[in-house]
């Protein structure tokens, strides 16, 4: 389940927008709050290694995503599905682009963009529930996509195993004919 929810300018680690959490079955919420700003602030110096990344924090991971100059990230419990929290991620990229792209760089303020909070929970209620039939397509769509690569793997090493197999007759039949071709080189010598 999501937890929490950050947008932030990933140049000065300005926070521009929060999913307001209702403040239940969150006891630790702020101490979670602060890693999500220190992370912010070590994105801004430079310090992000891929444009999507999972960290562990206690029982949750945060999950993030750097799309421009903007980090979008997401704190959920351990086993909420990775490919869903990023699902959500990207949905709030898209919707946060289009609603406020142009505004990004000029925001003075921390939480300039806060009115982006009814956007976070609607999205949020969306993604409560992992085996919501949406969230379940979601889901299967993503195992059929690894199903398909991974038949077409396999295709692809008995394709390349009958090639071998093919290139291993060859060479065979081209060995016995050259033995041919020498023993018949031999006897023409003899005649001469």
């Amino acid at each position: 389940m999501v937890k929490l929810t950050m947008i932030a300018r990933v140049t000065d680690g300005l926070p521009l927008a929060e999913g307001l959490d209702d403040g239940r079955d969150q006891k630790d919420i702020e101490f979670y709050k602060q890693q999500a700003k220190l992370l912010f602030k070590n994105l801004s110096k430079g310090q992000n290694e891929a444009s999507r990344m999972s960290i562990e924090t206690g029982p949750y991971f945060f999950h993030y995503i750097i799309e421009g100059r903007v980090c979008y990230l997401t704190m959920c419990d351990r086993s909420y599905p990775k490919k869903l929290a990023f699902q959500y991620l990207e949905d709030l990229k898209n919707e946060f682009e289009r609603v406020n792209g142009n505004q990004i760089e000029t925001a003075a303020r921390p939480y300039a963009f806060i009115k982006f909070d009814t956007f976070i929970q609607k999205t949020k209620k969306l993604y409560l529930d992992t085996r919501t039939q949406r969230n379940l397509a979601k889901l299967n769509d993503e195992l059929y996509e690894v199903h398909q690569i991974m038949t077409r793997n396999v295709q692809e090493v008995l394709g390349v195993g009958e090639k071998l197999d093919q290139v291993s007759e060859l060479s065979s039949r081209l060995t016995s004919e050259s033995r041919i071709y020498a023993d018949k080189a031999r006897d023409l010598n003899r005649q001469w």
